[in-house]
């Protein structure tokens, strides 16, 4: 990730902000539910649409987690 990259994320979560490079969304969206998960972190409503809506995007990825509506 660039720097410029990091910047424009802050501290934004998947509602906000993806990668530019849209080949690596479904894994960045793995790696975004496995760490709330395993540090117990919560998820807003407008978040957990978000992870929703963009996983349908990534059929091949195995998500280990379900996250609650």
């Amino acid at each position: 990730m660039s720097a410029r990259s990091n910047r424009s994320k802050a501290d934004k979560d998947v509602a906000e902000w993806l990668p530019p490079a849209a080949g690596y969304r479904c894994t960045y969206l793995t790696d975004w539910t496995v760490v709330k998960t395993r540090w117990g972190l919560s998820v807003d409503q407008v978040e957990a649409d978000a992870l929703h809506r963009l996983a349908a995007a990534c059929p091949d990825e195995p998500l280990t987690v379900t996250l609650a509506r």
